[in-house]
């Protein structure tokens, strides 16, 4: 038995390896990802139903006695599922399960309220947009639905007043025609008033921005992580994989007292030393990394493996040698003992039979082997005695000038041990040596080389970097390398910058800064970090959530930080989760690390961040164009019909074209506007923020004045047209009276207006040239054009289905120049500058977005079962109305989890002995394999929990944790509590921990339990 928290390093032996609780690695990496919450909030909707059946009896006249009974067996079973890793909470749960069912003088507010805390623990906090929107929308429908009645009331006084009281007329059923009319006109002035559209807009404009983010190697989980990752102000991102190539490549090596910028010969090293160094990197590394050719001639060599060795294996066919020749010759098989590689050891050695000896070969950090070097190879390899004053040389002038190039160092030495005569440099045995005595046996070694590896940075990455910073976001890089790398590193993408006071720190410093004396984390010790950090070296997965958590929930700045991070190991997964947005690497990234992210990243590459920015901000003003000009024809319609009916006590545009004018400013505009491409003119402002303004002052200047304009070319039509035009006055017609070409004109200006105001709406920055970029977006011109002919066919054919005259051609052209006009008063109002406007009065949704009401109808169970809520049955349907948004991402979620459901239903069909609390996929190597000089703390993780249906225990698979050559296996990924698996439950499994190779062995069902 290995009790939970016991690192294996190395050996060969089959163990079960249980673990249960908060304090095991396990119940760590549950716990920063939400699962105890996850599990309150299922315990707490159980005990609500326990405790509305206990009132039910109760009211029945049911006594106390049976109230206590609660069914012990149903009881059992629920604490034995909810047992889990964590088994305080569900012990703590349970407990508080059995005081509800004996309690019942407990109030359904206590109770509601017990369950609304549970589950805002593990809810997901609404999107900027997403609030400010949903009150913007509740908001405008309380002003329509206001304008709309009285509308109707006005209408209906009025006709009464100039009928019944004026004229003296008796009543006539005739004039209850004219009252359904009336009521018509309030209606089409409350439904063009609310703005139905806008949950519209908002997904099609998430949709199609998903759409083309998979184009840009964005995999987007979440579809508000779209809309989020527009205000980011913060990126920690990984360095390897992310930020370089990660394709290792030896540039510079040390042999024989001559430092070489380039690959050297084999010819030109003595023919000895070019031996040994061949052999020693064929043999000391994992047989599994191997450099294959490129798939197509000219491509550059695959590597497939650790990609430290494969640089290494990369220099021996640099040297003109093949390492699978030697691998041949020397299999795992007669390998006599090998040292993995871990955090301790910082080093690789790996033991082989040699004329009746051995030969040890070790690899590793350059000053940890060097340390462990009592001998070098000299000047045409002499054998040298390598001392204290040689190392500390070699050290100033080798080393740290690789390190200070962001090159990677490495060590490559030897030892022999001879049963003859002994040399100078190598060790006579009689007996067998004690390999157990690692000091002794990895100790007085020979030095035969150092490389310098390099990752290099991918040519397009600075410039990205340089895009964020102006765009006002602040990247910062979090790594495992030593800080030398990093620093060189962080400097050639432009992370750090001249004179910008930029702090650098390591894991172990940053630790000491923002702990105290007791070895708690302090916000305020933090807030004195992040605000300068710009690099994070040897750095640990929780260092990075405490890292992204701090900037979260800090307020030094008047702004809410909106933090993106990249992560691809499991332990990475809490960081992930807490982020605003987590971006997954979807080469290198584990399961559990995609699962805990909102985008997934297809290339590993950071110009894809960038994209998403870009993505993010095209939808938010994707948004703000639809907004700009719906409620220009909102304002315009609601005034006109409302003035109308006072005036004339009539509606200038009738109900039926109204609603052709609500379906082209709703479905129609949202289709146009939501699908604009981004610009690169998006990244040379600063983040929203969000507290930023939803309509600002640019926008509202141009919704008021292009609104001014419209509506004073209807009134002038509707009080003047008739004169001007020529044609007779539609004004005071009867009910009976067929359409007229004065009101016909009204509405064929109007509808020209808006579509000519749809193109204004594409600029919502003050832009003049509206037509930049028109030709591109083809959805676009293509809905304008198609509804340009729509309006056609309806006032030439419409008839007294659409209340409208055919018009000649004079009529359509003064139509045309009025609509026409819009454009040109456009730029006018862009000529008033908007700095001079007061915010207060010329801007709309300011502030930090609070919870709305929609939040509290989010499930049906919220309302009390006697109906005696605190919202009106109206309200609570016009709320859920407005909430289409959400129901089709919850329905995305639902195809998604479904499916899911199916896979695990497959997979768990042959355990049908097996009650699965706890899921995971079974063991396997993963690729994202740390090395030397990368921070050990990536390497051991937790597997799920497997649950013994017979004796309630929990069984944990076990994994390679430090697996052959100088490499450190991730984890198989970790599935949180309630997920389905991603590769399918296995009954047990049972490791077996070899020299460079995981071997797993399946258990049957019988040897789980």
């Amino acid at each position: 038995m290995v009790l939970s928290g016991t690192h294996v390093m190395e050996g060969s032996g089959k163990m079960l390896v249980t673990a249960v609780g908060v304090n095991s690695q396990a119940g760590i990496i549950f716990t920063l990802l939400g699962a105890a919450a996850d599990e309150e909030e299922v315990e707490a909707k159980k005990r609500k139903k326990e405790a509305k059946k206990q009132r039910k009896k109760q009211k029945k006249g049911d006594s106390g006695e049976e109230l206590i009974v609660a069914n012990p067996s149903k009881q059992g079973e629920g604490e034995a599922g909810a047992v889990t890793g964590n088994s305080h909470h569900a012990t703590a749960n349970s407990a508080n399960a059995d005081g509800d069912v004996r309690n019942n003088k407990h109030s359904k507010e206590e109770e509601e309220g017990e369950e609304g805390g549970a589950s805002g623990g593990g809810g997901h906090e609404k999107s900027v947009l997403q609030a400010k929107l949903t009150k913007l929308a509740i908001q405008i429908g309380y002003a329509g639905s206001f304008i709309a009645v009285l509308t109707v009331v006005i209408l209906i006084v009025r006709f009464c007043v100039q009928t019944f009281v004026l004229e003296g007329k008796p009543w006539d059923t005739f004039y209850a025609n004219h009252f359904v009319k009336f009521f018509i006109i309030g209606v089409t002035v409350l439904v063009v008033a609310v703005p139905e559209g806008l949950p519209l807009a908002v997904t099609l404009s998430l949709a199609y921005s998903v759409k083309k983010m998979m184009k840009d190697n964005n995999l987007v989980r979440h579809l508000d992580a779209c809309e989020t990752m527009g205000n980011a102000t913060a990126i920690c991102s990984d360095k390897t994989g992310t930020l370089t190539t990660n394709r290792m490549t030896v540039v510079q090596s040390y042999i024989c007292s001559e430092d070489h910028k380039t690959t050297p010969k084999f010819e030109s090293l003595p023919h000895a030393v070019g031996d040994l160094l061949v052999n020693a990197i064929s043999i000391n590394s994992a047989y599994t990394s191997r450099v294959l050719p490129g798939d197509n001639p000219g491509d550059l060599p695959k590597q497939v493996g650790n990609k430290t060795e494969c640089a290494l294996l990369g220099f021996v066919l640099d040297l003109g040698k093949s390492y699978q020749v030697i691998r041949d010759e020397v299999t795992e098989e007669n390998f006599h003992r090998v040292y993995t590689f871990n955090s301790v050891r910082k080093s690789m050695s790996t033991v082989v039979p040699r004329n009746g000896g051995y030969r040890i070969y070790t690899k590793g950090a350059s000053e940890i082997v060097m340390k462990k070097c009592s001998f070098i190879h000299g000047k045409d390899g002499r054998l040298e005695n390598f001392t204290r004053s040689m190392q500390e040389r070699l050290v100033r002038e080798v080393i740290e000038p690789m390190a200070c190039n962001g090159l990677r160092t490495i060590s490559v030495a030897y030892r022999d041990f001879v049963t003859g005569k002994a040399e100078i440099n190598q060790v006579h045995f009689d007996s067998e040596p004690n390999w157990d005595d690692e000091d002794n046996i990895i100790n007085n070694m020979t030095c035969i080389c150092i490389v310098g590896i390099e990752d290099p940075v991918r040519p397009e990455v600075p410039d990205a970097i340089r895009k964020c910073q102006r765009a006002g976001i602040t990247v910062r890089m979090v790594t495992g390398d030593n800080i030398n790398t990093a620093r060189s590193i962080a400097s050639k993408c432009g992370i750090l910058r001249p004179g910008d006071n930029s702090l650098i720190l390591e894991g172990k410093e940053f630790n000491r800064r923002v702990r105290d004396a007791s070895g708690k984390i302090q916000q305020h010790l933090i807030d004195k970090v992040w605000p300068s950090l710009r690099v994070l070296a040897r750095s640990s997965p929780t260092d990075k959530y405490t890292l992204v958590r701090g900037i979260i929930e800090s307020k030094v700045s008047s702004n809410r930080e909106v933090v993106a991070v990249t992560g691809d190991g499991t332990n990475d997964g809490p960081a992930l989760k807490i982020a605003d947005v987590g971006f997954a690497m979807g080469i290198a990234g584990t399961d559990v690390a995609k699962e805990a992210s909102d985008i997934i990243l297809t290339d590993d590459n950071f110009t894809s961040i960038v994209k998403a920015v870009m993505w993010g901000r095209n939808v938010y003003d994707s948004i703000a164009k639809f907004l700009q000009f719906q409620l220009t024809v909102n304002v315009v319609a609601v005034v006109v019909a409302f003035v109308g009916a006072c005036a004339i006590n009539d509606s200038p545009l009738k109900a039926v074209q109204m609603l052709w004018v609500n379906l082209i400013m709703d479905t129609l505009a949202s289709l146009a506007l939501a699908t604009e491409a981004p610009t690169p003119d998006l990244l040379l402002r600063k983040p929203y923020g969000r507290t930023k303004p939803l309509i600002s002052r640019t926008m509202m200047k141009n919704i008021l004045g292009q609104a001014m304009y419209m509506i004073c070319v209807i009134f002038v039509l509707l009080f003047y047209g008739d004169k001007l035009l020529d044609i007779d006055s539609g004004r005071y017609a009867d009910i009976r009276d067929p359409p007229s070409q004065h009101f016909t004109i009204i509405f064929n200006t109007f509808v020209m207006m808006t579509l000519f105001n749809e193109i204004n709406a594409r600029k919502i920055h003050g832009q003049r040239n509206v037509f930049q970029g028109f030709f591109t977006n083809p959805i676009f011109y293509s809905i304008w054009l198609s509804t340009l002919a729509s309006q056609i066919v309806i006032v030439q054919f419409g008839g007294m289905a659409f209340s409208t005259q055919a018009l000649s051609l004079e009529l359509w052209l003064w139509c045309l120049l009025f609509g026409c006009g819009v454009l040109l008063w456009g730029q006018v109002v862009t000529s008033i500058p908007t700095k001079k406007l007061p915010k207060n009065v010329f801007s709309y949704g300011s502030g930090e977005p609070i919870n709305d009401p929609i939040a509290d109808l989010a499930s049906e169970d919220k309302l009390d079962s006697d109906g005696k809520d605190s919202k009106r049955t109206g309200q609570i349907l016009w709320i859920r109305g407005l909430t289409r948004l959400q129901t089709q991402l919850r329905v995305i979620r639902a195809f998604k989890s479904t499916l899911e459901d199916l896979e695990e239903r497959r997979s768990c069909h042959s355990l049908h002995s097996l009650r699965i609390s706890r899921s995971q996929q079974g063991n396997r190597p993963m690729s994202d394999i740390s090395y030397i000089d990368e921070d050990s703390t990536k390497s051991p993780s937790p597997n799920s929990d497997k649950r013994c249906g017979s004796c309630n225990a929990t069984v944990r698979l076990v994994t390679p944790v430090e697996e052959s050559s100088p490499t450190t296996a991730e984890t198989a990924p970790l599935v949180p509590p309630g997920s389905p698996p991603p590769g399918g439950p296995a009954a047990a499994a049972t490791q077996q921990l070899g020299h460079h190779r995981p071997h797993t062995h399946a258990n049957t069902q019988n040897s789980s339990s």
